[in-house]
């Protein structure tokens, strides 16, 4: 069973190269990703701060923001920018570099949204 692709999708094409399993498009043209449902909240921002699996470095997360997957990449680059720190956007959270639950906090609620500060 070691290395056999169990789902059966075909994975890589000479011609397009990587291949999405589920719609079997390149990756270029997959439309998985743009189909993918908003998770349905409670219409509450959370933003807390974390440094659990993160050698005690803290990140701001931020989640609950029902958004479309490019709507939230450019809150996500837009929250970046205000608070001068890195951080990345994955699986519908945004987490920042950082201490910067006030900043974030201000920004989102300016923005029409309804937030809570989790934690400390």
């Amino acid at each position: 069973m070691k290395g056999r692709n169990l789902t059966g999708g075909l994975v890589y094409s000479t011609d397009s190269g990587r291949m999405c399993p589920a719609c079997r498009r390149p990756i270029v043209q997959c439309a998985c990703a743009l189909s993918t449902p908003v998770a349905a909240g409670d219409g509450i921002v959370r933003v807390s701060r974390e440094t659990q699996g993160r050698k005690g470095k803290g990140v701001t997360v931020v989640r609950g923001l029902a958004l479309d997957v490019e709507a939230l990449a450019q809150m996500g680059r837009e929250l970046k920018a205000a608070c001068g720190s890195g951080g990345t956007v994955k699986d519908g959270v945004i987490e920042i570099q950082g201490e910067h639950r006030d900043r974030i906090v201000e920004r989102l609620q300016a923005a029409g949204m309804t937030v809570k500060r989790v934690g400390g």
